[in-house]
């Protein structure tokens, strides 16, 4: 990238974990991956060609390789750029998650510092009580995968960025096994969700008071009016970390997001594309973002959905075409930052 210019990028590799041994070695082979019908050889050489096409400086990592007893996301990151050549080699990573999908951010160390730099209280590895169902009594809301809080310096720079990398829970009713089971699943993982956002938009707040350069960047699972649950709640955790409503020194921005919230029916982005069995066909949904704080904003950057079908730049590029399909079923979100 020129020095002029950072970019950044969030993207969510689905089940980036099932490409890799205990020992953080790529499994290069014609076994299947965690993706339908595509070998675990197939995938990497697909997340290879669209790492490199980004040539990013930093790239949040969602759902990248597990961190265990056994597990290492960093090495396994650091394996695979070195495998395919990536200017971002390094790689850092925070709390563990309880599941097998970790947040971790690899990022060029010629061009940037960054280390795990938990703030506020309490730390995301620990417990939040919120009333999630308005009976006067909070709940106790703990993170499967706590977001990652980095502290980032640009090289030349001695002004340093808060960078927050987000997997927020998912609403799929998991394991349902009746229609009504399946309402009662999906309305308290809405609710865990929202719960989470709310912790977040605290910490948000806390940064955004004290003046600090804030990039908050993930997989949300929601955005505006995403599902039907929405009305029962009022809003979306989305717009909760953005802030909507709040005074303009405190609401985070991110156009996407933005599109959403003014036009809920009609033309909309969308970060994600997954296949639906029952209708046998392909779904869309804009679930990924890239959020900055207003002094950030004020620098006027480029937003792009990596979209293999909607965005010029890859449909033109048969390979980075394909390869973004192979790859996972989420796109990456670039972020193009004058310094």
């Amino acid at each position: 990238m020129p020095p002029e210019r950072l970019r950044l990028a969030t993207y969510n590799v689905e089940w980036f974990n099932a490409l890799f041994d205990d020992a953080g070695r790529l499994l290069e082979d014609a076994a299947p991956s965690a993706r339908y019908q595509i070998s675990r050889a197939e995938q990497l050489t697909a997340l290879g060609i669209v790492f490199n096409a980004m040539d990013a400086d930093g790239v949040m990592v969602i759902e990248a390789p597990d961190s265990n007893g056994k597990r290492q996301s960093v090495r396994a990151l650091e394996r695979f750029a070195a495998k395919y050549g990536l200017r971002a080699r390094r790689a850092v990573s925070g709390f563990r998650s309880e599941t097998e999908q970790e947040i971790s951010f690899l990022y060029d160390p010629d061009r940037l510092t960054a280390r795990h730099d938990p703030q506020g209280e309490p730390h995301f590895d620990g417990v939040f009580r919120h009333d999630l169902d308005a009976d006067a009594t909070p709940e106790t809301i703990r993170f499967s995968k706590p977001p990652l809080e980095l502290a980032v310096t640009v090289a030349g720079s001695a002004r340093p960025m808060r960078l927050i990398g987000v997997h927020a829970k998912s609403k799929a009713p998991h394991g349902a096994r009746t229609p009504v089971e399946a309402t009662r699943i999906a309305i308290e993982n809405r609710r865990k969700q929202l719960a989470e956002c709310v912790w977040l938009r605290n910490r948000v707040a806390m940064h955004l008071i004290a003046g600090d350069s804030l990039i908050v960047m993930g997989d949300f699972n929601d955005g505006p009016g995403l599902d039907e649950y929405e009305k029962l709640f009022g809003h979306s955790g989305v717009e909760i970390v953005l802030g909507t409503g709040a005074e303009a020194a405190m609401q985070l921005y991110d156009p996407h997001a933005l599109m959403a919230l003014e036009s809920r029916i009609g033309l909309q982005p969308s970060s994600a594309r997954f296949y639906n069995t029952a209708q046998e066909q392909f779904f869309e949904a804009l679930l990924d973002f890239i959020m900055l704080s207003p002094d950030l904003a004020a620098r006027r950057p480029r937003w792009r959905i990596w979209h293999p079908l909607n965005e010029p730049g890859c449909w033109k590029v048969p390979e980075l075409r394909d390869a973004l399909l192979t790859g996972s079923d989420h796109f990456p979100v670039v972020l193009d930052l004058p310094l």
